[in-house]
């Protein structure tokens, strides 16, 4: 996959903190980067996830759920 460089500014005490980081973990800063990055986006994955069980949570309005799930199930195992 190819790769673009980006310069990215950050204060001094959290480039201190991201050097103590990568020195602790025997990482370069770019991979710390790029797991950081990987994590926003991981999280956003399941907060848009939520967001769509909320969404449509309490929708199914034929009775109880759990019952039409075990009635269904029941039929896969005769």
């Amino acid at each position: 996959m190819p790769s673009k460089r980006t310069i990215v500014t950050i204060s001094d005490m959290k480039k201190r903190w991201l050097k103590s980081y990568t020195k602790r973990h025997n990482i370069s800063m770019a991979e710390a980067i790029r797991r950081g990055i990987a994590r926003l986006k991981a999280s956003h994955g399941s907060t848009a996830y939520l967001k769509i069980v909320n969404d449509t949570k309490g929708i199914w309005s034929k009775g109880d759920g759990l019952k039409f799930q075990e009635r269904l199930r029941s039929e896969w195992e005769a």
